[in-house]
């Protein structure tokens, strides 16, 4: 059931922006790269959308990449379509500059957990001014998730990260706000 529900939410997705000029964002998990029902399912999608290019798919940093040559071949082809592609998550868990450098992304969004204390956590700070470095040299954009107040996002800005993202801005909220 999980590609079929996969399949459900990209449509609900594609149907809401579809009437909107907002730029959007996908989570996919490898799973559903390496799916190819799922994978087939959205470059049908994206051949007959108007919202494509306003798409941005973040690949959730849950696992490491096996199959580094279907990834890096799904990234070639949603691009062709004006698609942007960040990697979700990155700082913990299965990060791996070595694959990044390999992949064409246009985002880092670096995991809240290590955002969330930075002004606290020296460890913290190293590691997300290492991964600074190596965006920078790459061109990559960055973009601090959970900045919940004030003291944080003035960090986050400090280090030049480029976007933040978090409570301080906005809780959750069920519908697009005009």
């Amino acid at each position: 059931l999980y590609d079929k529900l996969t399949r459900i939410m990209i449509a609900k997705t594609f149907e809401v922006f579809e009437k909107s000029d907002r730029k959007f964002s996908l989570n996919l998990t490898l799973a559903d790269i390496i799916s190819d029902a799922t994978r087939t399912y959205l470059y049908e999608m994206l051949e007959h959308s108007s919202a494509s290019k306003r798409l941005v798919f973040e690949i959730v940093e849950s696992e490491g990449i096996e199959s580094f040559d279907e990834v890096a071949d799904f990234i070639r082809t949603v691009k062709h379509y004006g698609c942007k592609i960040a990697i979700d998550d990155f700082g913990t868990g299965y990060s791996n500059f070595s694959y990044l450098s390999k992949l064409d992304v246009d985002y880092i969004k670096i995991d809240g957990s290590l955002i969330k204390n930075i002004h606290l956590d020296e460890d913290h700070l190293f590691t997300v001014e290492s991964i600074l470095f190596f965006t920078r040299k790459k061109g990559i954009k960055t973009i601090a998730e959970f900045v919940e107040d004030e003291v944080v996002f003035e960090k986050v800005r400090e280090l030049g990260i480029d976007f933040s993202q978090g409570y301080l801005f906005s809780k959750p909220l069920p519908e697009i706000l005009p």
